[in-house]
């Protein structure tokens, strides 16, 4: 008796420790730099760049270091002045930019267009502001993710069949044996896994689908993950053994890949009209999304699905896009005010 007493006040101290180190680490306090004029962002592997694309068909690429280093107080560079993050421009699109990625090795930058085309930049190169390679693709290129050997790369499209790429002939392959999806299928998300062993898809039909990642075959559709609202975002965990995704449908849910089955769900965010994202935190302690009606970035503790924390986006009107980093504390957000805001923790 005294035994299951004591193992029951440990479980229960634990519990309680760990309620405690999240509400801690929610709550602190964030400072945050504010750029102009974009949709969508991502991170660089190694967390030392980010990019960003925009509606006016610009990329930018900004050197984290830079903006840490103008978010001090008074901060100047001693020979040019005011520090300037943003160390890239590129202009090769004719319309949008709705998504990014970079090459796992590489100095390469690869962009995905409503102009029906993914394109590649060298940044590397001081001078470069074109593309120094073009995929054209058949349809209107929503999402892009590179394999993580970096010879392959998926193109999620208007089309409901992700589209696989070999970068270096350029060659596209389709699934074999896809499931039939009706025309409301275009693909809003498409990320590969930690491995590249398999790949998922968020699609506008509300269905999340996980593909192999050798053979091409759709191995598990999750039909109306999301109801019959968009999917609007998956991505696996690092271990690969679950998906977090988002929808139209004001959820954030947390499937386990091995059965389909729903394992956890984030309530207490609206978001029903934005493309909007659910990502983990840097160690997948916490998971983030979007509240539209009150322009808040939502926290919940990944492990019990509470919710810790509430943080003001300082977006005028709803931002649409939340990317975190894959090595610190810190993320970006991209508005419909055509900003992107930079976060980072005060410890």
């Amino acid at each position: 008796m005294v035994q299951s007493q004591l193992l029951a006040l440990l479980l229960l101290i634990l519990v309680q420790c760990r309620k405690q180190k999240a509400h801690q680490r929610a709550s602190q306090s964030m400072r945050h730099a504010i750029f102009q004029s974009t949709r969508c962002a991502r991170f660089s592997p190694d967390g030392k760049f980010v990019a960003t694309g925009s509606s006016d068909t610009s990329i930018k690429l900004f050197e984290v270091a830079k903006i840490k280093q103008m978010m001090l107080p008074d901060a100047r560079d001693a020979r040019d002045g005011p520090v300037r993050p943003v160390i890239r421009t590129f202009y090769d699109h004719l319309q949008p930019i709705n998504d990014l990625d970079f090459h796992p090795q590489n100095t390469v930058l690869i962009s995905g267009s409503k102009d029906n085309t993914i394109k590649f930049f060298d940044f590397s190169k001081m001078t470069a502001k074109r593309a120094f390679r073009v995929i054209q693709d058949t349809h209107n290129v929503r999402s892009v993710s590179f394999h993580p050997s970096g010879d392959f790369l998926l193109a999620g499209t208007d089309h409901p069949i992700p589209h696989l790429y070999d970068i270096n002939t350029f060659q596209c392959y389709l699934s074999a044996n896809a499931p039939e999806i009706n025309d409301n299928g275009a693909i809003n998300q498409v990320r590969y896994s930690a491995t590249g062993g398999m790949y998922v898809t968020a699609s506008k039909d509300g269905t999340i689908r996980l593909w192999d990642g050798v053979t091409a075959n759709c191995v598990r559709s999750i039909a109306g993950a999301h109801g019959t609202a968009e999917a609007t975002s998956a991505n696996f965990t690092k271990d690969q053994r679950f998906v977090l995704s988002s929808g139209k449908d004001s959820t954030v849910k947390l499937w386990e890949v091995g059965t389909g089955k729903l394992v956890k769900q984030y309530l207490g965010a609206t978001h029903t009209q934005l493309r909007c994202q659910a990502v983990f935190n840097d160690t997948e302690e916490f998971v983030l999304s979007i509240d539209e009606p009150t322009n808040e970035i939502v926290i919940w503790d990944a492990l019990t699905a509470e919710k810790v924390a509430k943080w003001p986006s300082n977006h005028i009107g709803a931002f649409r896009w939340l990317e975190h980093s894959p090595t610190e504390a810190a993320y970006v957000t991209c508005g419909t005010d055509r900003s992107i805001r930079f976060w980072k923790e005060s410890l």
